[in-house]
């Protein structure tokens, strides 16, 4: 046996008008879960609520949130000094949620005697998005459902399987459109908290986008952005300056090389914001990393993927692969968060693909100078939950300003599609971060990805910076101005 300090999250509705946290000392035997953890504090005090059945990670109904995290209470194991609390849906008393309403709008099958067995290849192809076990997990931390009428992660995941299944009568597709299906941000967060791992976003609303696309029921912003993507090779127009213009093929370093990559610019870093791809060159300069930048890579199709507007994707990532093949690069490196899961999930690349914080902590940073601002730091949803990259640009930002604090991550509004096409929600997400930076007391925001950049500069009354800026000026170096 061993002893384990535990907080809880206590909820009367008759009682209290607020949560409360309760510390709790246990006695429990060594890798207990979190479940047992709760079982030793009932049986102190049989007023806890929470729910348990299967006790086998197969029920879902133990979800709570451990440290902020969702997990199953019965399949987590419990750690000295964790914090307990039900997950972000309504409370009905301490630890247990409703599960009914969230449950019961999940959409399921029409059956008809007109429909026909599934064979063992659509079996196999629904049973990726069958293994749910209906936890809700992904609704507690969707965030368009915190803004829109979505109707949520595990209901579109619903409406694929349905989409594949020859016993379903009907077309679905209109119906998951007024359910909410061009607002998913793409941010993956349903995935990463999902105790069966089901790729909610790029298995189902993905796929789910495509069949609208086929029915010509795209967003139209959507269908222009396809468009521009198709006759120019970029999702964004070119604004005065071009990084890709703007570069030698080959940058060297200013000293010993310590490292070679290729640079995948992205579309937001090469036509909005080559100032940033700029300040990254010179931090790569003092770093000792040779970097090749090939000039006819294109857009990585991910606004196309996001979108389901895939027609002409191959020929995308065909080009991009070559440009950087051709050149015998082992090493690929991406400064846009959303270039660099697509990259990594989307193609089958002869090379390896690596963020610039993955980068900079492998090789190692060059000598730094403290800014003196107080920096919080906002995590790009396409680096957190894309990537699982959320340390590494941390390390770095703490080495290059006096003080960091921390901001809950969140969604800020731009990904997915949403901002060209919903930019109500994508602003009312936007102005979700402008409540949590305001809160961090910080000078200045910094992000690593250039549409997180741009949109929450939109909706916050600090600077936004990107991670490499700041690196620049922590260099004693003036940020590449244009």
């Amino acid at each position: 046996m061993m002893q384990m300090n535990v907080t809880i999250s206590r909820f009367n509705p008759d009682t209290d008008s607020v949560p409360r946290m309760e510390p709790w000392q246990v006695n429990v035997e060594e890798g207990a879960r979190v479940l047992n953890v709760l079982d030793a504090i009932h049986a102190l005090d049989p007023t806890l609520a929470y729910r348990s059945s299967c006790r086998a990670g197969q029920c879902g109904s133990c979800a709570v949130k451990v440290n902020g995290e969702p997990v199953l209470a019965c399949t987590e194991e419990a750690k000295e000094g964790m914090v307990i609390e039900p997950l972000d849906l309504p409370v009905i008393q301490d630890l247990m949620v409703d599960l009914i309403s969230g449950i019961s709008s999940i959409p399921r099958i029409h059956t008809c005697t007109c429909g026909t067995l599934p064979s063992q290849d659509e079996v196999a192809k629904m049973k990726p998005l069958r293994d749910c076990i209906e936890c809700l997990s992904c609704v507690s931390v969707c965030p368009a459902m915190k803004v829109t009428d979505f109707l949520g992660p595990t209901s579109m995941r619903s409406q694929m399987r349905i989409a594949l299944d020859p016993r379903e009568p009907g077309n679905r597709i209109r119906e998951a459109i007024s359910q909410g299906l061009f607002t998913c941000t793409s941010c993956n967060r349903c995935w990463r908290v999902c105790p069966k791992d089901i790729e909610t976003p790029g298995k189902a609303i993905e796929k789910l986008r495509e069949i609208a696309n086929r029915e010509g029921l795209t967003l139209p912003r959507h269908q222009e952005v396809a468009e521009l993507v198709r006759t120019t090779g970029r999702s964004v127009e070119s604004g005065k300056h071009v990084f890709l213009d703007l570069v030698d093929e080959v940058i060297e370093p200013y000293g010993e090389v310590k490292r070679e990559v290729g640079f995948f610019s992205g579309c937001m870093f090469n036509a909005r914001l080559p100032e940033r791809a700029l300040d990254m060159i010179e931090v790569m300069r003092h770093a000792g990393i040779r970097v090749i930048i090939p000039k006819e890579q294109v857009c990585c199709g991910s606004p196309l993927i996001r979108t389901g507007q895939t027609s002409f994707l191959d020929e995308i990532k065909e080009r991009n692969i070559k440009a950087f093949q051709d050149r015998g690069i082992k090493t690929v490196m991406t400064m846009c968060a959303g270039c660099g899961a697509t990259l990594k999930h989307d193609y089958e690349t002869p090379f390896e693909v690596k963020d610039v914080s993955e980068i900079l902590t492998e090789t190692g940073l060059p000598p730094l100078t403290k800014v003196p601002v107080t920096a919080t730091y906002h995590d790009p949803c396409h680096l957190m939950n894309g990537q699982q990259i959320t340390e590494q640009p941390r390390e770095i930002l703490k080495d290059a300003v006096e003080r960091f604090v921390e901001m809950p991550a969140q969604c800020c509004g731009s990904g997915g599609g949403v901002r060209s096409g919903l930019p109500d929600e994508a602003a009312a997400l936007g102005e979700l971060r402008r409540t949590a930076i305001n809160k961090t007391g910080a000078d200045i925001v910094v992000t690593i990805c250039p549409f997180c950049e741009y949109h929450i500069q939109e909706h916050s009354d600090r600077p936004v910076k990107n991670l490499m800026t700041v690196l620049v000026e922590a260099l004693g170096k003036k940020p590449a101005e244009l």
